[in-house]
């Protein structure tokens, strides 16, 4: 099936794989060799390594978040609370919260690697395509159909900001390693 989402683990050994076949596989690099295939859910539309590299989460078409434990390949956790896809997932880089995007149109942040709902980010109009935590973990960046990038702050769950300018949807948001910048994709070519 197609691959959805790829991620490197944090020391470049391993890539993990989602794919529309209800499956992720973990590949070593140096040789390509798939050492893992997990199995147990519906379509991956998004993957993620925690910063330690000892799980990956998983954005599912089954409404759901899983956490997965690498060595292995066990899932943890079945996360639910979404009422549609979630299109991304994303560990911050302390490991500490996992954020997840929905077509429902939310944020949600759970607490790693045990699973516990925090809360739930509202205001996008379309479905949420990407989330990315910032360096410091302080925010959330969000993109999604709506054309806008919206900035949240992750203790409070505070909506902060919104940049516009897109002229269709939002595919992809990442923060610079500093922090001081937000890079975001779209079906506009830009």
């Amino acid at each position: 099936g197609t691959v959805n989402s790829v991620a490197f683990s944090p020391d470049g050994s391993y890539i993990a794989s989602g794919s529309n076949d209800e499956t992720i596989k973990i590949w070593r690099v140096s040789d390509g060799a798939c050492l893992k295939t997990l199995a147990g859910h519906t379509e991956v539309s998004s993957v993620a390594f925690s910063p330690d590299g000892s799980y990956i989460a998983s954005g599912n078409r089954d409404n759901t978040v899983r956490i997965w434990q690498v060595s292995d390949g066990s899932c943890l956790k079945t996360l639910a609370g979404h009422t549609d896809w979630v299109w991304s997932v994303a560990f911050s880089p302390d490991g500490n919260y996992i954020a997840s995007g929905s077509r429902d149109t939310t944020i949600r942040i759970w607490r790693a690697p045990d699973g516990l709902y925090l809360k739930t980010l509202e205001g996008h109009r379309y479905p949420l395509t990407s989330v990315a935590f910032s360096p410091d973990r302080s925010c959330i960046a969000s993109g999604s159909n709506d054309r806008t990038v919206r900035i949240w702050r992750v203790s409070d769950g505070l909506y902060l900001k919104t940049l516009a300018g897109h002229t269709e949807g939002v595919t992809s948001v990442a923060f610079s390693p500093d922090g001081s910048y937000i890079a975001s994709g779209s079906n506009d070519r830009t």
